[in-house]
């Protein structure tokens, strides 16, 4: 194999740089025996089962075109137009010779996307890394070019690499690197990123064109390899001593998707969801290595560790966006534990216009089960439902006025138990509708048998936007009985059902080295039969919100099975929640909005960070990058602790001190309505 050895004279008084590895010649992979088996089972497989019942056919054909070359280039990069109207003669020939086992031409794309990253590696080492920019100049770096043309040829595609390798050196003088460190930094990450390219097999480019036609179903459906489906084994068996994180690639960064409830990470409380992680460090002092552009499964990889050890991690907070500051957090590596994602409790003493509460504050990670004690015997499992029952049972000893079930970032999990801790709050009755694929099959009503009411007391829930599937059905139903007061944000909207099949199932010659099929097989409907696709749940009283569900949440993936409705079940509504209450609670809402302090500061930090994190654009000008770096720290250093008191303005009809000593802007605001349902239940 022909190899270019290439190397780089600095100018100026900096040293001669040399690259550690070489740029290879495309190395020409080719599908396997096995391959062509996949392809045709998973075919057959989503044709027949999946539940939006579709043959494969040229409508999805088009869709897998178009997902497997943004799954190569999302920020369209590296490939030129010319290459994408090649790619227009597969158009509408993917679906038939993927149903005959042919992947060849996923194969035959794949081998120029290489060659095209092969030409742009070597155009940055030899003419961009070693340039020396300008920043006084005023220009920007488009941050989403999903909407973007291609490039029309070399010369222009020149200009985007051009503002990358600009922007990469402008963030790492910000840093206060040197400008040699500065090369040498960037020079090991494309060292890296050619090694992973040439490192793909035959395996990873398959993998990538079947979820590509996976996820043309729907974006629940995925395909997923022998490795990756053995990773996805360790994540759902919460064995993984890691810190307790999903991650995901977005462009060359390595994004947080989700914090696992009670793991390392939650419990440091300086990692969040949409955060980057932009370098590595082993110990509390080990070299930080630099990730930008790795794979996702190398990220894992050098984050997971053995339990009782350090990882340090610098990050992008999402709120900052990409013009932030690094953070270097450290988090220590542990097992995720069913007792850390228990749910827990908090008695919290609030005054409002004068009176004295006592308010239960229940927080609920996930719905859980522990189904090996249940399995084994143990009559002392442990479940969300009877955690909930018991830590009520606590708070009603302690006098409580009023009740919060905090639903917020729990993304679902035991749909059984979801419909049982509706059950605490209701006396019997229909709480959730599931419809199967196979529209032979009876729709199914999860039911809660068991009579009689937990508790009885104002009952509020907060829920926000990465609230979901199943604290979709229990804050849905508690809306639907009119039973509690729902407050916070849309919640994510995912109402569908999904399966693992293993595909070695139905190729035993292959057993061991084909893959697994996540399968979309089922939808829910409330009770009063709206679907929770898309729409999840609407507050009764909407707090302010940086997450639209178009860049966040189900309505924001391109194949999101739509919105339906199906007939209403039979149930009792409760008469805990009229809708003169919801009125009045609402006017005193945006009564509020007017001259609450803490409430006006919410909507503030809520239009920050809308506007962080929707820019569409990043100044390669120095001096205005300082500028907003300067604001942003500034902005964050403003941040205090929230006052336990706050004296509200007269005009608004309230001249008492309200009392309220929580530090979270949008609990607090779930306390004031419960005090307010308090008062209007007394009166």
């Amino acid at each position: 194999m022909k190899k270019l050895l290439l190397s780089l004279l600095l100018v100026s008084c900096f040293v001669s740089v040399s690259f550690s590895n070489e740029l290879d010649s495309v190395q020409t992979l080719e599908p396997e025996v096995k391959h062509i088996k996949e392809a045709m089972l998973v075919v057959q497989l989503l044709e027949m089962h999946h539940y939006r019942k579709l043959p494969l056919n040229d409508s999805l054909s088009s869709a897998i075109l178009d997902g497997y070359i943004e799954a190569l280039d999302p920020a369209k990069s590296y490939f030129l137009a010319s290459d994408i109207k090649s790619f227009e003669k597969y158009r509408y020939a993917l679906d038939n010779e993927t149903r005959r086992g042919n992947v060849q031409p996923a194969f035959d794309i794949f081998e120029i996307f290489q060659t095209r990253s092969n030409e742009r590696m070597q155009y940055a080492r030899e003419k961009l890394i070693p340039q020396q920019f300008d920043y006084s100049v005023k220009e920007v770096q488009d941050l989403d070019r999903e909407d973007n043309d291609w490039a029309e040829d070399i010369t222009e595609l020149n200009d985007i690499w051009r503002k990358m390798v600009k922007n990469q050196k402008l963030s790492l003088k910000l840093s206060d690197k040197s400008e040699e460190e500065s090369q040498k930094i960037i020079i090991t990450r494309y060292d890296r990123y050619v090694k992973t390219i040439g490192q793909y097999k035959s395996d990873d480019v398959f993998q990538t064109y079947m979820n590509a036609l996976a996820e043309a179903y729907d974006p629940h459906t995925n395909y997923f390899n022998k490795h990756t489906a053995d990773n996805f084994k360790i994540n759902m068996s919460l064995s993984l001593e890691g810190i307790g994180a999903t991650l995901q690639t977005d462009n060359d960064y390595t994004k947080v998707a989700k914090i696992v409830p009670g793991g390392p990470a939650d419990k440091t409380g300086f990692l969040h969801a949409e955060d980057r992680i932009i370098a590595v460090g082993q110990g509390v002092d080990g070299e930080m290595v630099d990730i930008i552009g790795w794979r996702i499964d190398d990220v894992v990889e050098i984050i997971r560790g053995a339990k009782g050890t350090t990882v340090r991690l610098s990050i992008l907070p999402f709120e900052n966006g990409l013009n932030g500051e690094a953070v270097t957090i450290n988090i220590v590596r542990d097992k995720v534990k069913l007792e850390d994602q228990a749910a827990k409790k908090e008695l919290i003493s609030v005054t409002k216009n004068g009176k004295d509460m006592k308010m239960g504050l229940i927080k609920i990670p996930s719905f859980y089960m522990d189904w090996e004690a249940y399995q084994n015997g143990d009559e002392n499992y442990r479940s969300t439902t009877r955690d909930v029952k018991d830590l009520i049972g606590e708070l009603e000893k302690d006098g409580i006025d009023g009740l919060v079930i905090d639903l917020r970032n729990n993304g679902g999990g035991s749909l059984a138990e979801a419909i049982e801790l509706t059950g605490l709050f209701i006396n019997e009755g229909p709480v959730v509708q599931v419809r199967p694929s196979d529209p032979r099959r009876q729709i199914e009503v999860g039911l809660d048998t068991i009579p009689g009411i937990v508790y009885e007391g104002p009952l509020t829930i907060l829920i926000n936007r990465f609230s979901a599937s199943a604290s979709e059905i229990f804050a849905g139903a508690i809306q639907d009985y009119k039973r509690g007061v729902i407050v916070g944000e849309q919640t994510f909207g995912k109402g569908t059902v999904q399966s693992v099949i293993d595909l070695g199932r139905f190729i035993p010659e292959s057993r061991n080295e084909v893959g697994q099929l996540k399968m979309t097989l089922q939808k829910f409907y409330r009770v009063t039969g709206s679907s929770t696709q898309h729409k999840g749940v609407t507050p009764d009283i909407e707090l302010p919100s940086a997450f639209s569900a178009k860049e966040f949440g189900e309505s924001s993936m391109k194949s999101a099975l739509p919105w339906d409705k199906i007939n209403s079940t039979q149930f009792q509504i409760s008469n805990s929640v009229s809708l003169d209450l919801l009125k009045k609670l609402n006017y005193d809402y945006n009564e509020r909005l007017k001259s609450d302090p803490e409430l006006k500061g919410l909507v503030e930090e809520t239009m920050e960070l809308n506007k962080t994190m929707n820019a569409k654009e990043l100044s390669l000008n120095e001096t205005e990058r300082k500028a907003e770096r300067d604001r942003l720290e500034a902005k964050n250093k403003s941040k205090t602790i929230l006052p336990e008191s706050t004296t509200v303005n007269a005009e608004s009809g309230a001249s008492k001190t309200d009392k309220f000593p929580v530090d979270d802007k949008y609990l607090r605001e779930g306390l004031v309505i419960l005090a307010e349902m308090i008062t209007a239940r007394i009166g």
